[in-house]
């Protein structure tokens, strides 16, 4: 019997099913795992996402054929059980399973262990084969608690309203921006956001979800109780805008050395969306997969280290991209 999944130029395959999952070239039938524009793009017939992901494909791609689908509940195309399970990675993301009489596979996504107060918090998916990125996937990338990093990006927030400084951070408009919306302490000052997260707040809002205050920056540039949250392609264009402004930037690449300087901000927060080291080792062993496929990032050291632990691996090529070391921004 033919494998339930395969790898092709139009993306992840289930042949029993006829559907793609996240593809990169226009299908008749497209399972969308989240939003980000590496997973999610134009000229697909159909789309089914998790519901929370309706109203932003609509905004990021226009008048699309799109339904949405709940956590956990099952649908069944030609013998194969399909179900979206949460991600934890953006609003709306999902680990997707599809499933017959003789396999089961769980395609991730992207997706992050750690729960962000926002998204629904990632679930382990039991299964016999399991694709994951390697976005973050070395030794190296050990993220702190998320309220660490927010009390770090309070007090540099804080610091900047004492003197006067406007706060500038730059995030992605889908995902941390929310998420630093979600986060970090009010009651320091306003949180004003540039139109692209503004428009994605929108969108988000209108699905059910409650997010704290925030508003468009409209002419405020000279609020300097302010934090001012921008996509990283809006950064330099932005804090031209703001005059003298304390820059930072808020990314998981913020745990390599110099990567602040290389991007040419005064602060870097270590932040990201994506799991990290361990966040996706012990993902993977809550599979309980006979075999682990890669996807984008450190794919082939990590594959090799799945390996070497005795967890049957191999590296797959995708045009998924996770989180860039130059950040810009995705829509």
């Amino acid at each position: 019997m033919a494998p339930l999944i395969r790898f092709t130029s139009k993306g992840i395959y289930c042949p029993q099913a006829d559907v793609y999952i996240d593809p990169w070239k226009s299908v008749d039938k497209a399972l969308i795992t989240h939003a980000h524009a590496d997973h999610a793009r134009r000229g697909h017939k159909g789309y089914l996402c998790h519901h929370h992901s309706i109203n932003i494909l609509k905004y990021r791609l226009g008048n699309i054929n799109v339904q949405g689908i709940e956590y956990e509940k099952t649908i069944n195309i030609n013998g194969v059980t399909i179900s979206f399970h949460p991600a934890g990675h953006v609003v709306g993301s999902a680990q997707i399973k599809l499933q017959n009489n003789k396999e089961s596979w769980v395609i991730s996504g992207d997706y992050k262990i750690e729960n962000d107060n926002l998204s629904v918090p990632f679930q382990p998916v039991t299964c016999d084969y399991f694709i994951t990125e390697s976005t973050f996937g070395l030794p190296v990338f050990q993220w702190e608690d998320q309220r660490v990093v927010m009390d770090k990006i309070n007090k540099w927030w804080s610091h900047n309203k004492e003197q006067k400084v406007p706060s500038l951070i730059s995030a992605y408009s889908l995902g941390k921006a929310q998420r630093l919306i979600q986060n970090v302490d009010h009651s320091i000052g306003p949180v004003l956001c540039h139109p692209a997260i503004a428009n994605t707040n929108e969108a988000i809002i209108a699905s059910g979800i409650k997010m704290k205050e925030s508003h468009p920056i409209g002419d405020n540039y000279n609020n300097t109780e302010a934090l001012f949250i921008c996509p990283p392609a809006a950064i330099d264009s932005l804090s031209k805008k703001l005059g003298k402004s304390s820059v930072a930037i808020a990314s998981g690449w913020m745990a390599l050395r110099g990567a602040r300087r290389r991007r040419n901000v005064e602060h870097g927060f270590v932040l990201s969306d994506h799991a990290d080291w361990a966040g996706l080792n012990q993902a993977i062993r809550d599979t309980g997969a006979q075999k682990v496929y890669v996807t984008h990032g450190y794919s082939d050291i990590f594959s090799k280290w799945l390996n070497e632990k005795g967890i049957p691996s191999q590296t797959v090529e995708t045009a998924f991209e996770g989180e860039k070391m130059v950040e810009t921004e995705e829509v």
